[in-house]
């Protein structure tokens, strides 16, 4: 039987009201706007029925800038004031750019904070500006299609983003006046796309070629919980690459220098732009570029000698995918199928390629450009409250370790890579030296053993911390990573409460070389950092113990030492000073260990007089009180 409620009009309770929240792909080539209409994930179209808006903003004098096809069209014209590819700017610093600024058709001027700004006629425009304009016009379509303002945003990122690109990411997003419920992996949001779809449970690769970055994750999907077992990826490779390969070939075909004007550059990317597209179905393509007033070149270019072209760039794809399956400890037998990702999958020698190094055919069923924005739109309509039985839970990893400096130039890790997030940690921490009040603390980013071989995020201090012994404090250090991979680092002496805190915001990230660079150097000089670290922390325990004899020498070596004891002790101290010089290990721990050994029964004694002393005179009741 059905049964019906029946109230009086006007007593009908409120449906729950559906909150308007949409998923937003922010492309280095092109950017997509999804949202959940009737229970199914869509990309959403513009007022000319394109689901893609190029990622280029064009800028004026005195007028408003223009964003997508309009701006895109204008690059040839107007190379210096329509900015493309920002994405790849966002969270670096001039330095870390100076590899690729050659590459790119602008004039970069540097600020006080180290971001790198764009010089065009409306002023130096920043690459977080730029993302905020696409970004502004993605949220105004998605309004207007919608009927309203939105409740919240989910914007995916590459998975290999640092944490300067992620904020980076954040800040153009307020700057839109957008509301950012998280910043989700973009693997992890094909991976939410692909799960939902199919149902398929087990091990996958979600393989990631976009226009201008590239990123591999392993994934364990099981009952509703998507877990990022590993990730890898280079955040300055893509499609933009192939472009450039293809066009600097047809240059020194048609015999044209790197020196060319800015405009014919774009014309000329963009003419290696359309043969790249047209060689995904075709066996060759004719070309033609301008070479002087009036002539032209013309070519034709096969997929045989196009795909010869970029296997290196295709070899460079496999270097993550081996590192991500060691991170993973699996080999690729485990893998149960791999999901495509990426304008730049659609090329058939990619998909090959990765069909070779996994030994099973991809999975290219969904459309590899929309699948990651359909996943941020299923995501945003869960956090945003219009799924609230949904049980579906997502694991991302942090991709490089997180720690902080001890005594000797050490760093301590508290977050490995690879650890799933949102995590907190915690670790307690002392003072090296009698009476310290303060304490510096420096947070750092890598895969070393050192200080010097790994990236300074922030330092901050805390102060206020009671004179005590040396090792007496105890002061918590708190790592918390949030679910958009964003750090921050909490200091507590706990028998005092005094604290202080400090947010991650670094001004610029990592350059492309340097995450690779920090992975793999990790590896190849594990063994001498192991050596090196225990070489720093006996250092470190012998200059504590160096310190701790000569004041204790100070204070009471008259009264309870004869001259042989204490010839004995200050030759044994001596030869510790000596070794310290040194960098043998065994030497250092020798001369450690005698002095240690000479100076027991000088211990023992101050230990037993100091206590009489603090017992003196006391009653037996007020001790045990």
């Amino acid at each position: 039987m059905v049964l019906f409620q029946i109230s009086e009009p006007g007593e009908m309770k409120l449906q729950r009201q559906h909150h308007l929240a949409v998923g937003i792909d922010l492309g280095t080539t092109n950017s997509l706007v999804a949202t959940v209409r009737d229970g199914r994930a869509q990309t959403m179209v513009d007022a000319q029925g394109n689901h893609h808006c190029p990622s280029v903003v064009r800028y004026f004098a005195d007028a408003a800038p223009v964003v997508g096809q309009v701006a895109k069209d204008a690059a040839y014209q107007d190379p210096l004031n329509t900015i493309a590819s920002a994405k790849r700017l966002l969270g670096r610093g001039v330095a870390d750019i100076e590899t690729t600024a050659n590459k790119l058709p602008y004039e970069f001027s540097k600020a006080d904070g180290g971001m790198p700004f764009i010089q065009t006629v409306a002023g130096d425009i920043s690459p977080v500006t730029v993302s905020a304009d696409i970004l502004k016009k993605l949220m105004l379509q998605a309004e207007a299609d919608l009927g309203g303002e939105l409740d919240g945003v989910v914007i995916t990122v590459p998975a290999y983003f640092d944490d300067a690109q992620r904020q980076a990411t954040k800040d153009a997003a307020r700057l839109a006046g957008l509301k950012v419920l998280r910043l989700l992996n973009e693997p992890t949001a094909a991976a939410v796309a692909y799960g939902l779809d199919s149902g398929s449970e087990g091990v996958h690769v979600v393989y990631d070629f976009g226009g201008g970055t590239f990123d591999v994750s392993i994934l364990r999907f099981s009952r509703g919980v998507f877990e990022v077992m590993a990730t890898a990826g280079d955040s300055a490779l893509g499609g933009d690459d192939i472009d450039r390969v293809l066009a600097e070939w047809m240059m020194a075909e048609a015999g044209l220098s790197g020196e060319i004007g800015h405009g014919q550059l774009r014309r000329v990317i963009g003419e290696a732009n359309r043969a790249k597209e047209a060689l995904t179905n075709a066996d060759s393509v004719a070309l033609a570029i301008d070479t002087a007033e009036g002539s032209s070149w013309q070519g034709t270019l096969s997929r045989v000698d196009f795909e010869a072209l970029i296997e290196p760039l295709l070899v460079r794809t496999l270097r993550p995918c081996r590192r991500a399956l060691r991170d993973a400890g699996l080999a690729v037998g485990d893998i149960q199928d791999v999901v495509m990702v990426g304008g730049s999958t659609r090329i058939p020698r990619v998909r090959d390629c990765v069909a070779e190094f996994f030994e099973r055919e991809p999975m290219v069923d969904i459309d590899p450009d929309k699948v990651v924005a359909v996943g941020a739109a299923i995501q945003a309509d869960i956090l945003v409250g219009n799924k609230p039985g949904d049980e579906m839970l997502l694991l991302d990893v942090i991709p490089l370790s997180l720690g902080l400096e001890t005594m000797g130039g050490l760093i301590e890790k508290l977050v490995p890579r690879n650890t799933t997030i949102p995590v907190v940690r915690a670790q307690e921490f002392t003072t090296f030296k009698d009476g310290q009040t303060a304490m510096s603390i420096h947070v750092l980013q890598g895969e070393r053993e050192l200080v010097a071989d790994s990236r300074s995020l922030a330092r901050f201090e805390l102060r206020g911390i009671p004179p005590m012994n040396a090792g007496a404090a105890r002061i918590r250090v708190t790592f918390q990573v949030d679910a958009d991979g964003l750090l921050s680092v909490a200091a507590k002496e706990l028998t005092s409460g005094v604290e202080s805190s400090i947010e991650i915001k670094p001004s610029y990230g990592l350059s492309d070389g340097e995450v690779e660079k920090m992975l793999a150097d990790s590896m190849l000089y594990a063994e001498e950092d192991v050596k090196k670290r225990r070489l720093h922390e006996q250092l470190v325990d012998s200059a504590r113990l160096i310190e701790a004899v000569e004041a204790a020498l100070s204070m009471d070596a008259d009264g309870m030492l004869s001259n042989k004891e204490c010839v004995t002790i200050k030759a044994a101290l001596t030869a510790l000073k000596d070794q310290q010089q040194s960098e043998e290990i065994a030497l250092i721990k020798a001369a450690h260990d005698k002095l240690e050994r000479v100076t027991s029964d000088f211990a023992a004694r101050r230990m037993d007089i100091h206590i009489n002393e603090a017992l003196s005179g006391k009653l037996l009741d007020q001790i045990v009180d």
